[in-house]
């Protein structure tokens, strides 16, 4: 287990992942073919190669996906409940295939649970930017996160 305790996750806690990722082709349209997808964007490579991109684009839900599974080592990995929701995702650059994103990740919020006396909230603020450091998505997290053992 590599993931950090409730106790661990007070507000202003910042961690620069160490695991980046380089999105391939295979990857979008794996994925993209897999959650019923079929935008051409993704997809067609003459279509895209018409629009302002000039090439596909990779599939935003993937993108979120990995930005937050590039963050479970290090954060929840083992100590996380739950995931209770995810707020306010933005994607304010494309990207592409071969495109390698790292991410970094800040505790904006954490208290402890009202219902479940073991848990608490933390909401985590993370921030994914491509080799170029272009912001590429931004996400908060919610996690109900288990507290330390005794």
């Amino acid at each position: 287990m590599a993931g950090l305790w409730f106790e661990q996750l007070g507000v202003g806690t910042t961690v620069a992942h160490a695991t980046r990722r380089t999105v391939t082709e295979t990857d979008n349209v794996l994925f993209t073919t897999m959650t019923m997808n079929p935008a051409p964007l993704h997809l067609d490579a003459d279509y895209a190669s018409r629009t302002e991109f000039g090439r596909p684009l990779v599939n935003s839900m993937f993108t979120l996906a990995l930005v937050v599974g590039l963050s479970v080592p290090e954060l929840t990995l083992g100590t996380i409940v739950a995931q209770l929701g995810l707020d306010g995702a933005t994607f304010p650059a494309p990207v592409f295939a071969g495109d390698t994103v790292r991410v970094e990740t800040e505790v904006v919020e954490a208290r402890a649970s009202r219902s479940r006396p073991d848990a608490g909230l933390v909401v985590f603020s993370h921030r994914a930017y491509n080799q170029r450091d272009e912001l590429i998505c931004t996400v908060r997290r919610t996690g109900l996160m288990h507290r330390r053992p005794a």
